[in-house]
């Protein structure tokens, strides 16, 4: 309290004295107006600080003062005690310096200013949460942060990654000499979503990132993720009418997190969601007035996500993925997820000097006569970035027959194919997967255990079908294969749409969502 009383006294004398005499004391002690600064404005602090934190080359973005600003907000309003006016969700694309901006600067500039509040942040998982935490700790600790606040410490006997106290020095107080008192100040607990939070309280509550994108269509994740929201964080609060929750995501599914609690109709929630571009997305920019702030060709920022990474993103998470991490609008296409009449027939083979590497993949069923289809799609990728079905094998089989028929196929196909085959939950979907690969002792096959809905599975490909990058060797399959992805998902059988999509992310090493940081 003494150095921010002197540092204002100081201040004050040199808004007053003569232009000579505030060169003079700015002079003697130029950390004065930077902490003043710095103290007025939590964007002045993150651009002071960048360097500590990032080797990267600060670039400001009108979102970012926008965020600062709403965070200062709540830090005063929680400060003063005063009943929170709402919780704040903020929907914004990955690479947009949230996770700086909220989890690692926010922190260490309120504690700047209110040295006691004590915080509980969390991510999906715990080397998230320690790295963020980590970061926050290493720019107090830096020379730099000294500097300005040498006053600011970490406790001694109270420094982890995953939970540190923060201290304070005083000297004295009106005339009073203290001999450097430590006053004991508030402190950060850092976990993961699951994770506990017995016996821990906060002021304030950043939650970044709690869905992992990757299985983000996983039922147990989000209902775990919502969960821990909704009935573990919500007890771990210093005052229940004054402790606020930071939701800071990416929307990753209707029901993930930040859907939830925005479907619930009894909570004060201020949502700030900032789709990455408006052609697609405009209507889902909250509050709508930010829709201004968007640069003329209607990016975020142009400088962090222009249209040619924004295509990239589409190309690597799919429709789902875009349309949720960038979109901040998770909702699946209802229906023509495949543009159809964008697959070219061709009569050509292509020859082999044309041809990167060649897949057949087995989508297998165990029904014969009925039920669902055994698929084998053979998808060759070709140097020119386009991609060819060469062939499907499909039926109805049983369990030898359809066995019979795969090793057939295989010699027929030859041994530069790779097979790889879907295998079903339980054991008995590996022991039927480890003896079709028996079957096919000499030839490369393996076996994958995919996860998550077919529908997020087959984006990514469906992406290059709609960009007009896959071609069809004329056959009599060309109709039941088309027609299929012509209603898919809502088409009777997916099996031939499964196992195109399990041949073209195995040819293009894709996952079902990427996470870009």
């Amino acid at each position: 309290m003494l150095i921010e009383k002197n540092n204002k006294l100081r201040l004050s004398t040199a808004l007053t004295s003569t232009k000579e005499e505030r060169a003079k004391e700015l002079l003697k002690n130029p950390m004065i107006i930077r902490r003043e600064i710095n103290n007025r404005s939590l964007f002045e602090f993150v651009k002071y600080f960048w360097d500590c934190i990032s080797n990267d080359t600060f670039k400001p973005n009108w979102h970012i003062q926008y965020l600062c600003n709403e965070l200062e907000k709540i830090a005063e309003n929680v400060a003063a005690n005063k009943p929170k006016e709402y919780d704040l969700i903020i929907n914004i694309p990955p690479g947009m310096t949230k996770t700086i901006i909220c989890s690692i600067m926010y922190p260490a500039w309120v504690w700047s200013k209110w040295f006691h509040l004590r915080f509980i942040t969390g991510s999906y998982s715990i080397a998230l949460s320690l790295e963020s935490a980590e970061y926050s700790r290493d720019l107090i600790r830096s020379d730099k942060f000294k500097a300005v606040y040498p006053e600011l410490a970490i406790k001694d006997d109270k420094d982890t990654k995953s939970n540190f106290k923060i201290v304070k020095k005083i000297n004295s107080v009106h005339g009073k000499n203290y001999k450097n008192q430590i006053l004991n100040g508030g402190n950060r607990y850092s976990t993961s979503v699951g994770g506990t939070l017995t016996g821990f309280h906060a002021h304030i509550q950043i939650v970044d990132d709690p869905l992992d994108p990757k299985r983000a269509v996983s039922e147990v994740e989000l209902q775990k993720a919502n969960h821990w929201c909704e009935q573990t964080l919500s007890t771990r609060k210093t005052d229940k009418k004054v402790t606020v929750l930071i939701m800071i995501m990416q929307r990753l599914h209707q029901d993930d997190p930040s859907g939830h609690m925005l479907n619930k109709t009894d909570k004060k929630i201020k949502h700030i969601c900032l789709p990455g571009e408006l052609k697609n997305f405009e209507q889902y920019v909250s509050p709508p007035e930010l829709v201004l702030k968007y640069s003329e060709n209607g990016l975020l920022d142009s400088n962090r996500l222009g249209w040619k990474e924004l295509e990239e993103m589409e190309t690597d998470l799919g429709q789902y993925g875009y349309a949720g991490q960038v979109g901040q609008n998770p909702v699946p296409p209802g229906g023509g997820m495949f543009k159809v009449d964008h697959f070219i027939i061709t009569q050509s083979i292509p020859v082999p000097n044309d041809v990167l590497k060649t897949i057949r993949y087995w989508d297998k069923a165990a029904t014969q006569d009925g039920g669902a289809y055994t698929v084998g799609v053979k998808i060759a990728q070709l140097k020119n970035k386009h991609w060819i079905v060469l062939d499907v094998k499909r039926g109805q089989w049983g369990t030898n027959e359809r066995e019979k028929i795969i090793k057939e196929t295989a010699v027929a196909d030859g041994k530069n194919v790779v097979i790889w085959i879907e295998q079903e939950p339980g054991s008995g979907g590996k022991e039927s997967a480890e003896a079709t690969i028996r079957n096919l002792a000499g030839w490369s096959c393996y076996s994958e255990h995919p996860t998550g809905d077919k529908v997020f599975r087959a984006d990514p490909y469906s992406v290059q079908v709609n960009n007009g990058g896959f071609l069809l060797l004329q056959g009599l399959w060309n109709k039941d294969f088309i027609e299929e992805h012509r209603f898919f998902p809502f088409s009777t059988y997916k099996d031939q749409v499964d196992a195109a999509a399990g041949a073209f992310n195995q040819l293009t090493a894709k996952r079902i969502a990427k996470r870009i940081t």
